[in-house]
């Protein structure tokens, strides 16, 4: 056997901190149009640590190791609703479409068995009861109608929220990080200061929404309703999908 063969073929990856070792044939082979495919194609230049020999991504590295179990077996870990989110999101900044439909399938399956955690008088009886933050991370209230309610500073970060009717709610404050709000009806709601880093609001309506100094960083908007939407332009966007967005 050529050992210098296979002494090349290894590759070594940092991660954010967190150190890798792969091999070309992994990061090239399942997803063959990935960014981590053509980085390692042998058609480009890639540079590494002049000392360690470590090829560095500025990425969170704590999924990465789910990244290579697909890459290496095509298998996907079972994860938390925000976890899934999390992975997903690196999923799609290495473009492993192949990993992004199987979390997408996985979610999807979810939400299908999964009927909403909690009431519309559920919500009212919480926001008469605490008048800080109210805690309902990861809580599934998809479909509900919880329009022209106060739920500011609620923290639903990686709570599902698909079809939920938040029309005329004062959403002002509210953590919305990797929260699910596709399809979400927000006309005329109020998000100023709402925390929604890396959300998917895929095909969600904001029409005449209040985005003052809301957080769109990593956002998901494709095919989204933007029209007269309020402080547009003080609203963090950076990074955000607008595909397909109505502006």
């Amino acid at each position: 056997m050529d050992s210098s063969g296979a002494t090349s073929s290894i590759v070594r990856l940092n991660i954010g901190g967190h150190k890798f070792c792969t091999t070309i044939d992994t990061l090239t082979h399942r997803e063959p149009h990935s960014m981590l495919a053509a980085m390692f194609s042998g058609r480009h230049t890639v540079h590494k640590d002049s000392e360690k020999g470590c090829v560095f991504f500025d990425r969170d590295g704590m999924h990465f190791r789910h990244i290579l179990n697909w890459l290496r077996d095509g298998v996907t870990p079972n994860l938390s609703d925000v976890e899934c989110f999390e992975l997903l999101r690196e999923a799609e900044y290495y473009q492993l479409l192949g990993l992004v439909d199987r979390i997408n399938e996985v979610l999807n399956k979810k939400d299908e068995q999964m009927d909403p955690d909690l009431t519309r008088t559920d919500i009212i009886k919480y926001r008469i009861k605490y008048s800080g933050y109210v805690n309902f991370r990861g809580v599934n209230l998809s479909g509900l109608d919880l329009s022209k309610l106060d739920m500011s500073r609620f923290d639903l970060r990686g709570a599902c929220l698909k079809h939920v009717i938040f029309s005329e709610a004062s959403l002002r404050n509210c953590k919305f990080n990797l929260a699910d709000l596709r399809m979400a009806l927000l006309q005329s709601a109020d998000l100023a200061g709402a925390y929604l880093e890396g959300a998917n609001l895929e095909g969600a309506n904001l029409k005449g929404a209040n985005l003052k100094d809301a957080n769109l960083k990593g956002a998901n908007l494709q095919g989204a309703d933007l029209r007269d939407v309020r402080h547009l332009e003080d609203a963090d966007l950076d990074g955000a999908k607008l595909l397909g967005a109505i502006r």
